[in-house]
């Protein structure tokens, strides 16, 4: 999985631009404060001169204590704080001396010690280098955080993602087995025309599925797509048992979900609803915006789950399984919203005592931006792009192909 490169802000987006940028910037603003009073305080105009050549004094040696700040700021605090304040003495010390020498050189009458006139520039540098040093190890600890957050946050995202992967590679064992037992079945009965064709949809089943990043999101319109892809597979074993419908939103089908989400529900369905009853069951997946929630809902009309005395309206977790599941569907429905969603999410499971079997999901509604509008059939396979082979041999009806796992 690729790493996501470190954005710092967008001025520190080159640090060594910056640095420049901000050294010119910051001792040109202290060159036009030391002019500005120097003139105010009536000193001549070749006073000036004075005031560039400190400015330069400073410029310069603030570029040695840069190089040796980069080499302490990563070391232990005793090391790094101990160093530092001997050089800024060492800096201060340098830079006063070169002043009071150059006050000398232009006011040779000056009787003022040499001594005292270092002390007066003493304080004044010591400010400048000071505040210098200070913006320093305070911008570079500031871009040191900010690389640190943005890696732990990249890791959390690797760390979801790779969750989000295994929970939804997990589903697809499930599903193979019970369609490679299908096709094994129509082998043994010699049945090459449903088998062949089967496989056929099964390979552009699998290959459709794995073009999207298993953590990634793609539009409802291609979920549904995804789904009928499945239910090309399933009609084929099941037959006029199996019905579906799909009631689709066009606001609703432009909106983004993580992939995958749907199928594994619609598969319990067909499971616990369409092959334990001789008439079949019809399954319906709706899906509608209500302000800013996506609501996705997928019925079926089986015998339901044993859940007598159970609240229709409340929010089950975890959720309750029918009688017979290995419990893995519906849990890993409920652990990839939450990996995705956080607690931004419903996950709601409705089971009437008469029949009938209901998962309600609400997740934020994220439309696509540049959305691909499909059209949704109902039932499902009434699209032109269906169009079972002629040749294929299905099963006596009310008989399902293979066996359930």
């Amino acid at each position: 999985m690729p790493a996501l490169p470190f954005q710092p802000s967008p001025f520190f987006a080159d640090k060594n631009r910056a640095f420049w940028n901000l050294q010119f910037a910051g001792w040109g603003g202290a060159m036009l404060l030391r002019a500005m009073s120097a003139l105010a305080g009536q000193q001549d105009f070749d006073f000036l001169i004075l005031v560039v050549i400190a400015t330069v004094t400073g410029f310069s040696i603030s570029l040695i204590l840069s190089v040796i700040y980069r080499q302490l700021i990563n070391r232990r605090p005793l090391v790094t704080w101990g160093v530092t304040a001997a050089a800024l003495a060492a800096a201060v010390a340098l830079y006063a001396f070169v002043d009071g020498w150059v006050l000398s050189l232009y006011r040779p009458d000056n009787t003022t010690p040499l001594v005292q006139r270092l002390l007066g520039y003493f304080y004044l540098d010591l400010t400048l280098l000071g505040a210098w040093s200070a913006l320093y190890y305070a911008i570079n600890y500031f871009l040191q955080v900010e690389e640190q957050a943005d890696r732990l946050e990249r890791l959390e995202a690797q760390a979801t993602s790779a969750q989000l992967a295994m929970l939804r590679y997990q589903l697809n064992p499930h599903f193979l087995f019970n369609t490679l037992n299908s096709i094994s079945t129509l082998v043994l009965l010699k049945q090459t025309a449903p088998a062949n064709a089967m496989l056929t949809r099964l390979s552009s089943f699998l290959r459709h599925t794995l073009i999207a990043q298993p953590g990634g999101k793609v539009t409802l319109a291609q979920e549904v797509d995804t789904l009928k892809l499945y239910l090309d597979i399933e009609l084929m074993r099941f037959e006029e048992r199996l019905r579906t419908e799909f009631r689709i939103a066009e606001d609703a089908s432009i909106a983004c979900l993580p992939s995958m989400l749907l199928q594994p529900l619609v598969e319990n369905a067909i499971k616990y609803a369409v092959s334990v009853q001789e008439e079949g069951a019809r399954i319906t997946v709706a899906a509608q915006v209500l302000g800013q929630r996506l609501r996705l809902t997928v019925s079926d009309t089986g015998p339901g789950a044993d859940n007598a005395g159970l609240d229709p309206a409340a929010q089950l977790s975890p959720p309750p399984e029918r009688p017979g599941s290995t419990g893995v569907g519906l849990a890993n429905i409920r652990d990839r919203l939450a990996q995705a969603y956080g607690d931004d999410h419903r996950f709601e499971i409705r089971s009437p005592r008469d029949k009938g079997f209901t998962v309600v999901i609400e997740i934020p509604y994220e439309p696509e931006d540049r959305p691909e509008k499909l059209p949704f059939a109902s039932p499902a396979r009434q699209d032109p792009a269906f169009k079972p082979d002629a040749s294929d041999q299905h099963a006596p009806a009310g008989r399902p192909i293979g066996t359930e796992t």
